[in-house]
């Protein structure tokens, strides 16, 4: 009778026990950078997610510019979650229908589990004596960082530059654009994202010093130690949020929405701030960011809000097609 039941239970289909083994799966689609640090934290939840729920979790991960994944992923691309560099990344998914226009209420600090600003990395004994943004427009200064069209890293480099020459030039916008465009005439290169800038950087030779994420200077200064870079906080730079999403509509075909939530949730507890503080990404628990204080040093971020009127201002007048940005970066 036993063997009767079974049989008649896989032939319509149905679940025994064997499902505790059954295996749930994500794709994470992210920005450039974040190989290594997902690497790491993707185990993690794994454990974690076992322990709480019985089963396994197989985290895929999909990388390139923030700006090229959404798109990547309005064409089709299957993302259950994202995690970028650019909240207008997320607006863009909203926009077509594929995220919550609420995205930003679903998780704490405005969806941006960590953050980060714009950084300096320079080579060995810092020859050219950089310090601030003023030494990357001297005309014996070479400069790395991605196109700010393709890399959300890129682009953040641009406001933090941006806002510096304000606060320099009493906030002279002729002068804070002319700044930035002497800026742009120093890249010898503009690589598409951000992992192609550090590989001209660190592995070609290329330039003077690397602008990007302070958590990328860490991560590549630690990855290169033979080569001794010297890593160099600027004086002011840009709040740089990461923003996360479940991608609603593919979790729901996917049957996904409870892992990916839950998988999002994890780099708010405090195992993923450890980790995510453990490469250099500056986070929101108060004892996480006790412990690692002195990796990070004290700098004056100011915020998109405050500096450029929110996302929204700043999309039409600097990132809109014939806006301030097309015109600096023309016949770069």
């Amino acid at each position: 009778m036993k063997h009767r039941i079974v049989a008649a239970a896989l032939a319509l289909g149905l679940a025994f026990p064997a499902m505790a083994s059954a295996q749930d799966k994500i794709l994470n689609v992210s920005y450039d950078i974040s190989r290594e640090l997902f690497q790491q934290i993707n185990p993690a939840f794994a454990k974690a997610w076992k322990e709480q729920t019985g089963r396994d979790v197989s985290v895929d991960q999909s990388h390139a510019g923030s700006s090229k994944q959404a798109r990547a992923i309005l064409e089709g691309l299957p993302a259950d979650v994202v995690t970028f560099n650019q909240v207008t990344d997320i607006d863009v998914l909203a926009n077509g229908g594929l995220v919550d226009k609420t995205w930003r209420e679903a998780f704490p600090n405005n969806a941006s589990p960590y953050y980060s600003l714009p950084s300096f990395l320079v080579r060995k004994g810092n020859p050219k004596a950089i310090k601030d943004w003023d030494d990357l427009v001297r005309a014996d200064v070479k400069v790395i960082f991605p196109n700010p069209k393709t890399s959300g890293n890129a682009r953040y480099t641009y406001l933090a530059a941006y806002a510096y020459a304000l606060e320099k030039y009493g906030h002279d916008d002729a002068k804070a654009q002319d700044f930035v465009k002497k800026l742009f005439a120093n890249v010898p290169v503009f690589e598409t994202g951000g992992r192609a800038a550090t590989t001209t950087f660190a592995e070609k030779d290329i330039g003077d010093v690397l602008v990007t994420f302070e958590a990328e200077t860490g991560g590549i200064s630690a990855l290169y130690a033979d080569k001794g870079f010297e890593r160099v906080t600027p004086s002011i730079s840009v709040l740089a949020e990461f923003p996360v999403a479940v991608v609603s509509e593919n979790a729901k075909k996917a049957k996904s929405e409870e892992v990916s939530k839950a998988y999002l949730n994890f780099l708010y507890a405090p195992e993923g701030q450890r980790i995510l503080a453990r490469n250099y990404y500056r986070v929101n628990d108060p004892a996480v960011k006790a412990e690692f204080a002195d990796r990070f040093p004290e700098v004056k971020l100011v915020t998109v809000e405050d500096e450029f009127g929110g996302w929204d201002k700043l999309n039409k007048t600097h990132f809109a097609e014939g806006g301030i940005l097309d015109k600096l970066f023309a016949n770069q």
